[in-house]
């Protein structure tokens, strides 16, 4: 019962921590698209390096309370990320030219269906 306790919380904590990350990644390609610096693929890479650094950041710290191989778990980390950015970025994509799908909306659905991937790969890689 501990145990399943345990990993409900740390999986609380990690969407509060992600929500922190996905807003920040969110707010980044929003500014970069509406300034006209980036198209939305490159803005979509600058917002997400950005908040999952900030994610890696807090995970790290406060939820699963590592500090040792930080560069290690960092590696790991961005490794997933880009896994997840993979996704997102096809996802997108996919939206954008084949649903219709406006570039904000699409980014706001793939941050829902990318977080579940990424916390069970980082519980089981990054943070072990």
């Amino acid at each position: 019962m501990k145990k399943l306790f345990f990993q409900n919380k740390q999986l609380l904590y990690y969407c509060i921590i992600g929500g922190s990350g996905a807003a920040l990644d969110f707010c980044s390609y929003s500014l970069l698209i509406k300034a006209g610096i980036f198209d939305y693929q490159a803005a979509n890479v600058v917002g997400y390096a950005s908040g999952t650094l900030l994610s890696f950041i807090f995970n790290a710290r406060y939820n699963f309370r590592v500090t040792d191989k930080i560069g290690v778990r960092l590696s790991i980390f961005f490794g997933v990320a880009f896994l997840g950015w993979v996704i997102s970025a096809g996802l997108i994509a996919q939206l954008i030219a084949c649903y219709g799908f406006g570039k904000y909306i699409s980014k706001l659905v793939t941050l829902v269906a990318v977080v579940v991937l990424q916390y069970n790969l980082n519980r089981l890689l990054t943070f072990r």
